[in-house]
């Protein structure tokens, strides 16, 4: 899959913070994008991480994460870039949006 040399800039300080306003719940930390998204149970987490699995595998981009039982962290990066975040790390706005982060309801 051919990525054009725009695609592969590394966003400025300015442009995180711009694409950051368009992505509720997502902050900065460091040079990765992260969020923590709270869900009803496991097994909707676990979808959850399911669905974006499949994206992040047709776009070549596998986030960190974790999931303690309803609750699933990620943070977007480029390893390949030195930990910066690029044009193409940032979470796609035409995928579809994932479940409304909740609060956890037990566990």
């Amino acid at each position: 899959m051919a990525v054009d040399a725009d695609a592969k800039r590394l966003l400025s300080d300015e442009e995180i913070a711009a694409t950051l306003e368009d992505l509720p719940g997502w902050e900065r930390q460091g040079d990765k994008l992260a969020a923590t998204f709270n869900f009803s149970d496991f097994s909707e987490a676990f979808g959850f991480m399911s669905r974006v699995a499949l994206i992040s595998e047709r776009l070549f981009h596998h986030p960190e994460w974790s999931n303690v039982w309803s609750t699933v962290e990620i943070a977007i990066t480029n390893h390949a870039a030195g930990g910066r975040v690029h044009r193409t790390s940032a979470p796609p706005k035409n995928e579809p949006p994932p479940p409304p982060p909740r609060a956890p309801s037990g566990g």
